[in-house]
């Protein structure tokens, strides 16, 4: 079995229905969605170092005796692997599957919504956790800006839509 064709079932699964459509070869390669797959990159790349310096940030306290929440535990946790999923579908999203754009494309909608909600919980979080959730709406926000482009709704368009 390749490597791809591993990816492929997991593409199946995460897909569903639409893991097969994939957009034309002039839409993937057009310059302005390689620029937005670019800004997007960068921007994950943002949401990876906030969230490994919010771990950073929660073993210190935690190593010189402070007390770290379990929340803040299960915050950093989430964030982390909820970037590498958000990488996976920008990956497969650059390489023109249509699902995995879909599937950027809410997150990167509801995460800061979801987000912006739980920091303002009243003792929910600390005040650096609270201010680490702020900057990683942000940025999400700015991912989302990207995706939601007249271009990269008319290159990842609905097949029958054309």
């Amino acid at each position: 079995m390749t490597w791809e064709s591993l990816l492929l079932r997991i593409d199946r699964i995460a897909g569903g229905r639409q893991a097969g459509i994939r957009i034309p070869e002039s839409a993937r390669t057009h310059p302005k969605t390689r620029r937005a797959f670019r800004w997007i990159w960068w921007l994950l790349g943002a949401e990876v170092l906030l969230g490994v310096s919010a771990v950073v940030i929660a073993v210190a306290i935690a190593g010189s005796g402070g007390a770290v929440p379990l929340m803040v535990w299960m915050r950093t946790i989430v964030v982390l692997g909820m970037t590498v999923t958000l990488g996976y579908f920008a990956w497969r999203a650059m390489l023109g599957w249509r699902w995995a754009y879909q599937r950027l494309r809410l997150f990167a909608q509801i995460f800061p919504i979801i987000t912006l909600v739980m920091a303002a919980i009243p003792g929910l979080y600390p005040a650096w956790m609270i201010t680490e959730q702020i900057i990683f709406s942000l940025v999400m926000i700015g991912i989302a800006d990207f995706l939601t482009s007249d271009h990269m709704r008319t290159a990842f368009q609905r097949p029958d839509a054309e």
